[in-house]
């Protein structure tokens, strides 16, 4: 099968269609494009757009990859204004404000030229204030959505990765982060019987949103697939019982109008996963990254690749796994080869397999280590029709 090109090799394993070998995609999000591009943080976010650093990354490496695109609400009567301050040689801050009909916000955040930007202040601080304010801008109307700068994107990119509509995230990230306080203050929130009721209608609103998204991004433009991201929403950090109340249902409805639309949804889920491997397989998400090894994950070795092979056979596609820190920054091309060796075995005559990084890749990644990765997958792993 020639010609196949690394975005269509990343849709036949969203879609389980064996090729000519499994996707190697190891996850280049910012560190590493502005590494090869010789650009500090604060110029790498100011002067080159996010979509054309990855296509330039995934090219220099000649592998798959995924990324991003957003898209924006057209919201009326919303004055926005941003003030920056220089802190020292290499920090500065940005102070914003948002004017809507019920009241201002203000949100902060601080950004350096060696580490991306970090938030400082977030706009919900009280409830009674700030609340009617604060749901006007985050539930703009979905039919107003602007994507021409999306769909522009998409056409740059064209073959050379897998290019996805950034949907949104679960419902606890979408409330934790504009609560300031951020996780702290949310997970008291989450775990108080008072606050119950409030969230609750805040996340069936949300869900039924969040699905009318789907629905306008799959008729609005040509994105194959669609793509959940995550913050705090994760076994590790929530735990699975809070998740699967908050979160799942969410996911779950974004994937029925995702699935309606003909398109494909992908997750993004941080840190432990085992507990929950079996909620993923039946969400209907077709890919699901990046099942990170220990410690910041608990998919351990070959036996833990099985189980997820087992768990996501015929449903769902994996994503990740190569560990970025322990192998990818502190091991040797010959460890990166091992953990590559791990991954194909437990996933032998499974078209559903994308060879990718347990989370972003780091600036202190040796390159021979990262074309280990990309080289030993294209040795070692075409499809044996007979498996």
């Amino acid at each position: 099968m020639t010609g196949i090109t690394p975005k269509q090799r990343m849709l036949n394993a969203y879609r389980g269609i064996p090729g000519d070998r499994p996707a190697v995609a190891p996850e280049f999000w910012v560190y590493y494009p502005a590494k090869l591009l010789g650009l500090d943080m604060i110029s790498f976010t100011r002067e080159i757009p996010f979509h054309v650093a990855l296509k330039k990354t995934f090219e220099h490496f000649r592998c798959e990859g995924w990324g991003i695109a957003s898209w924006s609400p057209r919201i009326p009567d919303v004055k926005f204004s941003r003030r920056e301050t220089r802190l020292d040689q290499n920090t500065f801050q940005c102070q914003d404000l948002i004017v809507t009909p019920f009241g201002t916000l203000s949100s902060a955040s601080r950004h350096q030229t060696d580490e991306p930007s970090w938030v400082i202040e977030r706009p919900l601080k009280d409830l009674r204030r700030d609340l009617r304010a604060w749901e006007y801008i985050a539930f703009g109307d979905p039919s107003s959505m602007d994507v021409s700068s999306l769909n522009r994107a998409w056409e740059e990119v064209g073959e050379s990765y897998l290019l996805e509509a950034f949907l949104g995230m679960p419902f606890f990230d979408f409330y934790a982060s504009a609560r300031e306080g951020g996780f702290e203050t949310a997970i008291l929130e989450f775990c108080d019987p008072d606050m119950e009721p409030f969230l609750l209608n805040l996340r069936d609103r949300y869900m039924e949103w969040l699905a009318e998204c789907a629905r306008m991004l799959c008729d609005r433009t040509p994105c194959e697939s669609l793509f959940i991201g995550c913050s705090w929403s994760c076994n590790s950090l929530l735990g699975p019982e809070l998740w699967r109340k908050w979160d799942k249902p969410v996911i779950q409805a974004a994937a029925r109008a995702v699935r309606s639309g003909g398109r494909l949804l992908h997750l993004h889920l941080h840190g432990r996963c085992m507990e929950t491997i079996g909620d993923l397989a039946e969400l209907g998400l077709d890919c699901v990254c990046p099942f990170e090894r220990p410690p910041g994950g608990d998919v351990d070795g070959a036996e833990g690749l099985a189980a997820v092979e087992r768990a996501l056979r015929g449903r769902t596609t994996m994503n990740g796994n190569v560990h970025t820190v322990e192998t990818l920054i502190r091991g040797t091309p010959e460890d990166v080869r091992r953990e590559v060796h791990e991954i194909l075995d437990a996933f032998r005559g499974n078209p559903r397999l994308i060879v990718g990084t347990g989370d972003q890749v780091g600036r202190e990644t040796p390159e021979e280590n990262l074309w280990a990765m990309v080289n030993e997958v294209k040795k070692l792993a075409p499809y044996d029709p007979s498996s």
